[in-house]
């Protein structure tokens, strides 16, 4: 047998041993004729992936409205809610809370981390932002199916859409997702992987109001993300995608179809072992019973707070992380509302127990403010808090009573009068138009001749009457308004007694005038408006000059008169729990015991207190302001105030002289004199005469010797 040859036909070769290049007869290779059909389709790809290039490299560059800086960008934090601050720095509360807890990547389990990264984005640690492969095959599909079936949002993306980009959320679609595009692409240049992925999963919404995985995992499991399980885990990630659908609060069997795909995804990417994925199917759903709510402080002072940046910045711009610094003072706020409450509750059992209540629920109100100022401390708008409800501080117009008689005995001391001038106290009977007015003192006890200082210290209703019958109604209005009562002011008889209707706002700083020396200031809440990034959006102007309404001499006079109030009068309840030092104040109590009031200062502070009812009608039987509303101040400013006084007591200002007289009569007080005044005057109008209803008794021998000596020797020894 001969050997086999090979006989399968061989290629040319080439003269220098190679292949030779098969040729057309027109001398083209194949690749020419390739690219002889194709050269427009290579040229379109060429010039495609030239402008991806491109476009990608345009995305990184920062050339839209509001594009922020690195240091904006490395600086952000979701917000939580707009802080609102005190004058000390202290957070007295947030004007919006946004139901989310911002945490660190390291406070978040792995599993958590892997479940949002398997289902929102599993290329997230290989795109720069953008991913152009995952936009190609979402492209593709809804190409093929001719309708929107895919999405290519990346994490990077969607953490753009939800901060930097919110403002041009009501733009056309193409320009929101451009500047989406080119944020995206500059979170990546100016922050890590992981830090992206701690703002995603901080900044993310899951439904039910709540934002960020910390919030959600206290919303739905009632725990800490930091404690839940690998199902709950893929719970979470299971939402994005349909906040309100997927929740198991409204489907639970959809919700657990939506869990176990969020399995599946992960064990596809490699993050679980098949057998682990299916245990986690598994295990049933458990859903806290109750909803989470950030803890949270409301206030009627909030409210008041909310309003203010409302009106300066506009009711359509976002407050969600605005600093607002106000004049509050946060221990004085909560002192205050304690005192409301708690005081409206005891005033409450006595109507209840005196069949006054008809149904409804005793209420009050509080305002304090710097009377050097104006700056409001604290501020209390009902006995319970109402989001957005009626703010009795300055919408509730009620009869001040008695807390108006200050604003008489200012008009008299600018009249000649003096605390030691004398007034009846007895009945008394005024011709009104149509009427003849009888206004009687509480429990028809009079006085009968007493010095104007004690008139106001024991509420005397007959004596007011003649002191303003003497001055004017028209004077004391003028008075009233100077001071700061911007309410209807009719100069009639019984504005001497308070008939007539303010608001606590109102009163109380009409009242600061008494505190300052006659200086009328006006209510301040706010002094400045911080954005996130500490730009000041708005700054409370200097104030002007205070204006002086009332000479200082007369604000003096009435304030050392207010003190006998608080020290013997109807406020006495003050120095019996325990309020020291300089304290001045006026009660109040309307017709019937429909209103009471007590309004008091000290050099630093004004603060009113009021209770009643909205509808007016009769709280008790002996209501009283002195009994029912004094206790409330006491219990506030022992609680809350701890200012230091500028002084341990009111100065006298230059311009008056200093006598001491007898406390019944107004005159120069002796040795003999049982009760004495310590009191200041205007040059000329001091009392020049010694008192002669105690004078040096003549010798005898009759059985009250031995105690007139004893008066006398305890008069001038002190004991």
């Amino acid at each position: 047998m001969t050997a086999p040859t090979n006989d399968f036909p061989r290629e040319p070769e080439s003269p220098s041993g190679g292949w030779l290049v098969q040729l057309r007869d027109d001398g083209a290779t194949p690749a020419r004729e390739w690219m002889r059909r194709r050269w427009k389709s290579f040229a379109l790809l060429v010039l495609a992936a030239s402008g991806v290039v491109t476009f990608d490299a345009w995305l990184g560059t920062c050339g839209f409205a509001g594009c922020p800086s690195a240091g904006d960008i490395q600086a952000f934090r979701p917000a939580e809610g707009s802080r609102v601050i005190d004058r000390t720095g202290a957070l007295v509360g947030r004007l919006e809370y946004v139901r989310r807890v911002n945490v660190p990547l390291d406070r978040i389990p792995l599993h958590v981390r892997q479940a949002f990264i398997a289902t929102e984005d599993r290329r997230f640690y290989k795109h720069g932002g953008v991913d152009w492969r995952g936009a190609a095959r979402a492209a593709l599909r809804n190409v093929r199916e001719m309708r929107w079936r895919e999405g290519f949002s990346t994490i990077t993306m969607q953490v753009a859409r939800n901060t930097f980009t919110r403002g041009h959320a009501n733009e056309r679609s193409l320009k929101r997702k451009l500047v989406e595009l080119r944020m995206a692409r500059l979170l990546e240049r100016h922050l890590t992987k992981d830090q992206i992925l701690e703002l995603y999963l901080n900044v993310i919404y899951l439904g039910n109001g709540v934002y960020g995985v910390e919030a959600a995992s206290r919303d739905l499991f009632g725990k800490s993300v930091g404690k839940i399980t690998l199902d709950e885990g893929a719970m979470l990630a299971a939402l994005p995608k349909g906040p309100s659908i997927y929740t198991p609060r409204r489907d639970e069997e959809r919700a657990t179809t939506r869990r176990n795909l969020v399995l599946l995804l992960m064990t596809r990417e490699g993050y679980l072992t098949p057998q682990r994925a299916s245990r986690a199917m598994q295990r049933p759903m458990h859903v806290a019973p109750e909803e989470w709510r950030p803890s949270q402080v409301n206030s009627y002072a909030l409210d008041a707070v909310r309003s203010f940046v409302d009106s300066v910045l506009g009711g359509t711009r976002d407050v969600g992380d605005l600093a607002v610094f106000t004049t509050l003072d946060v221990r004085a706020q909560r002192a205050a509302e304690r005192a409301v409450s708690a005081q409206a509750m005891t005033i409450q059992r006595e109507s209840d127990w005196s069949g006054h209540s008809r149904g409804e629920h005793v209420q009050g109100a509080m305002v304090a403010l710097d009377p050097r100022t104006g700056e409001l401390r604290a501020l209390v708008g009902g006995r319970e808090y109402e989001r957005k409800g009626f703010n009795r501080v300055f919408n509730a117009h009620r009869q001040p009573g008695s807390a108006f008689k200050p604003f008489v005995y200012a008009a008299a001391m600018s009249s000649g009068f003096t605390p030691a001038s004398i007034v009846d106290d007895s009945p008394v009977e005024v011709d009104a138009p149509g009427l003849r007015w009888r206004p009687a003192n509480f429990n028809d006890e009079y006085l009968g001749r007493v010095t104007l200082r004690r008139a106001l210290a024991h509420s005397a209703n007959a004596a007011t009457v003649r002191v303003s019958q003497s001055v004017g109604e028209q004077r004391v209005a003028d008075v009233a308004r100077r001071a700061g009562i911007t309410s209807p002011l009719k100069p009639v008889p019984s504005i001497a007694l308070g008939a007539l209707e303010v608001t606590p706002i109102e009163i109380v700083t009409a009242y600061a005038i008494f505190a300052n020396g006659g200086l009328r200031v006006h209510p301040t809440l706010v002094r400045r408006i911080d954005a996130k990034d500490g730009t000041t959006l708005w700054r409370a102007d200097t104030p002007p000059e205070p204006l002086r309404v009332m000479d200082a001499r007369d604000a003096f006079q009435v304030t050392s008169m207010l003190e006998s109030v608080v020290n013997e009068g109807t406020g006495r309840a003050l120095r019996s729990m325990g309020v020291e030092g300089a304290v001045a104040g006026k009660t109040g109590t309307t017709n019937n015991g429909t209103d009471v009031w007590f309004v008091g200062f000290t050099p630093t502070l004004v603060a009113g207190f009021w209770f009643g009812y909205d509808t007016p009608h009769a709280i008790s039987n002996d209501a009283s302001g002195g009994r029912l509303a004094a206790p409330a101040w006491a219990r506030f400013y022992t609680a809350g105030w701890r200012e230091p006084m500028v002084t341990e007591e009111f100065e006298a200002p230059d311009g008056l002289v200093m006598r001491v007289v007898d406390a019944d009569n107004g005159e120069l007080a002796n040795d003999f004199c049982p009760v004495t005044q310590r009191e200041w005057f205007k040059p000329g109008t001091e009392p020049t005469t010694s008192c002669q209803d105690h004078r040096e008794p003549p010798i005898s021998w009759d059985g009250r010797f031995p105690e007139r000596v004893g008066t006398a020797l305890r008069k001038i020894f002190h004991f």
